[in-house]
């Protein structure tokens, strides 16, 4: 038997798998994050409800809710990961009494027409949770410097609980998108949109875009809050969080077409299912409230969830809902692909073929397919080989116990198992691509090498055949 410690640290001699692998053999180094992208997973504890801004004048900007709720603020860095411990500046802090003095809640920062603008929910300080939108401002290039103005309450259609204030810029006209509560509608809140007339100001009628009625809508309570808007593909996206902020919070999907008009209900369709929940394996609890920023050209999500499940009073004041990113894909079709909230970890990769298919486990054997929506099917993490230094081995990203292992003509994603036998079974020799040096192979032993054949991840010796080489060769993305 061996040591699960010493597994995951990669010590140990050469090892054998279907032959003898040696680990003199050239190896690949470790890929690097795409341009920056962390890796740590939370980016930031306590902070719930997390908004980073685009990078702006080449710094990133980071405010979310605090567990106190009674203050918000921001801290900036010049990289995403930069945020983990960058000094953190409170900007406005409540008053003892009266308006605003209860809960601060879900802060965003903007940047409109040269000017640095926080929306933000308070309620008041004998009244908590009557609770209202809110905007502070300022002329400083720095959000984190002092002179933060408050401007006051964006006034809405109903004065009622209101929160969770977003804006967007979209042809020329800037919009103004929340959460609110109509009492002609029901209890709970449902997602509103108007255009701005100025950002302290609508112009117009709001309109209701999304009302909770699906059955992972109304968990605990009957929510659509938290929105937040990207405009790719032909289309304006606007992710919201629905349900109790326990385990059952999750994360779904309204779509409207560019040309459309975005104050028309009748332009926006709702996705029937959650795009984002609560994953088990990674242990990743009530993910939501998100946010989205860039790195390069890559797409980011950025929202917050929990370790555990279990939660002791109202789950509102339990703190550790932490800031968490990970790399946000699309599909083919335009839409976006956010597979699960991946949990701890080290940088995730895709491995693709040549001819562009995409590696992939389906009911734990590998594959590969084109298209796979389910991302999270094709996400890895390399690690430390099991048995012998200058191996590696190839975890599962939605099923962190899982590694993929070679069992005979069958190639799995199978559950750690503490011996000799899986070790030698689930470690790989990574070398440059046998038919592209900037791609990788992975030796199985001798002259061995994982290579797909029709569909099928498969083992086998290339030789100097050229196609079979290519078909042994895959891009990391």
């Amino acid at each position: 038997m061996i040591d699960r410690r010493t597994l995951l640290l990669g010590t140990g001699g050469a090892l054998a798998v279907a032959g003898t692998l040696t680990a003199a053999a050239p190896v690949v180094a470790a890929p690097e994050t795409p341009a920056e992208l962390p890796t740590r997973n939370p980016l930031v504890e306590q902070r719930a409800d997390p908004f980073i801004t685009p990078p702006t004048d080449g710094m990133y900007y980071l405010t979310g809710s605090v567990p106190e709720y009674d203050r918000i603020v921001v801290r900036g860095a010049s990289t995403l990961d930069g945020l983990s411990s960058a000094r953190e500046r409170t900007i406005w802090r409540r008053p003892a009494t009266g308006r605003m003095g209860g809960y601060i809640w879900a802060p965003e920062l903007h940047r409109v027409d040269g000017k640095w603008y926080v929306y933000f929910a308070a309620g008041d300080k004998d009244e908590p949770f009557r609770i209202r939108t809110y905007v502070l401002e300022s002329s400083n290039a720095d959000p984190r410097a002092d002179g933060w103005v408050l401007r006051g309450q964006v006034v809405t259609h109903l004065d009622t609980f209101t929160l969770d204030a977003t804006t967007f810029e979209h042809r020329g006209k800037r919009y103004f998108l929340w959460a609110q509560n109509d009492p002609a509608v029901g209890s709970g809140t449902n997602l509103y949109i108007a255009e701005m007339a100025s950002p302290l100001a609508l112009r117009t009628t709001p309109v209701r875009i999304a009302t909770p009625t699906l059955s992972w809508e109304v968990q605990g309570f009957r929510v659509n809050e938290g929105p937040a808007v990207l405009i790719r593909n032909g289309r304006v996206f606007v992710t919201f969080s629905a349900s109790a902020t326990d385990a059952r919070y999750c994360m779904g999907l309204l779509t409207a077409d560019e040309n459309a008009n975005l104050l028309d209900a009748r332009s926006w369709t709702k996705s029937p299912n959650p795009i984002f929940a609560t994953h088990v394996p990674t242990s990743q609890y009530g993910p939501g409230h998100n946010s989205f920023t860039t790195v390069g050209s890559l797409d980011v999500l950025v929202y917050h969830a929990r370790d555990y499940r279990d939660i002791s009073g109202d789950p509102l004041f339990d703190p550790n809902r932490h800031t968490r990113v990970q790399r946000l894909h699309w599909n083919d079709d335009g839409t976006p692909s956010f597979g699960v909230p991946v949990g701890k970890g080290g940088p995730i990769v895709r491995l693709t073929t040549l001819d562009g298919l995409f590696v992939r486990h389906y009911e734990y054997r590998m594959r590969v397919d084109g298209n796979v929506r389910e991302l999270a099917d094709s996400q890895f993490r390399f690690v430390p080989g099991f048995l012998g230094s200058g191996t590696v081995a190839l975890q599962s990203v939605n099923f962190p116990d899982r590694y993929v292992r070679v069992d005979g003509d069958a190639i799995r994603i199978d559950p750690f198992e503490d011996t000799d036998a899986y070790g030698r079974a689930a470690s790989f020799v990574r070398v440059p691509g046998l038919a592209d040096s900037k791609a990788i192979s992975l030796n199985v032993g001798a002259n061995s090498y994982l290579i797909h054949d029709r569909g099928r991840l498969v083992v086998a010796s290339p030789g100097n055949d050229r196609d079979a080489r290519r078909r042994a060769t895959f891009r990391l993305g």
